[in-house]
């Protein structure tokens, strides 16, 4: 089990701690935060790059192939389902969607560029937001 703790500081600054670590969310200036920490949804996106490129070099190691370099780039936005030309044709209303580019450098035949383009939307935490998630009961205390 992954447990996170999360305490609001000041204003928008929020410290985020694992037990191991300590780091830091904010919103941008405009805000009305302080700019401290990646946002959200930053932070959302980091943990996809960095399972992804985790993914592959760990792929890319066990099947013994010479990896040079991994580079993910994602980018969130909110988008109308009426102007999203590659989603399905009953989705209604806003929709969260997700770019993604990810350059692979190393010497590999067309199968393995194959397998690696497939592998790379298998890490973990992209196949729980493809799959979407599940809060089981929520404990809220209000003092």
């Amino acid at each position: 089990m992954t447990t996170i703790t999360a305490d609001l500081t000041s204003g928008t600054l929020v410290e985020i701690r694992n037990g191991r670590h300590v780091w830091y969310a904010d919103e941008p200036l405009d805000l009305n935060g302080t700019d401290t920490g990646p946002n959200p949804y930053e932070m959302l996106l980091g943990s996809l790059a960095a399972c992804t490129s985790i993914t592959l070099s760990f792929y890319a190691q066990r099947k013994g192939w010479s990896l040079d370099s991994v580079s993910v780039r994602y980018e969130y936005e909110r988008l109308h389902a009426d102007d999203c030309v590659e989603c399905d044709d009953d989705a209604l209303g806003w929709l969260d969607g997700v770019r993604s580019e990810i350059f692979i450098e190393g010497t590999f035949d067309d199968e393995q560029r194959q397998r690696l383009a497939e592998v790379a939307q298998r890490c973990p935490v992209h196949k729980t937001l493809a799959n979407g998630i599940t809060f089981v009961r929520e404990k809220i205390t209000v003092g």
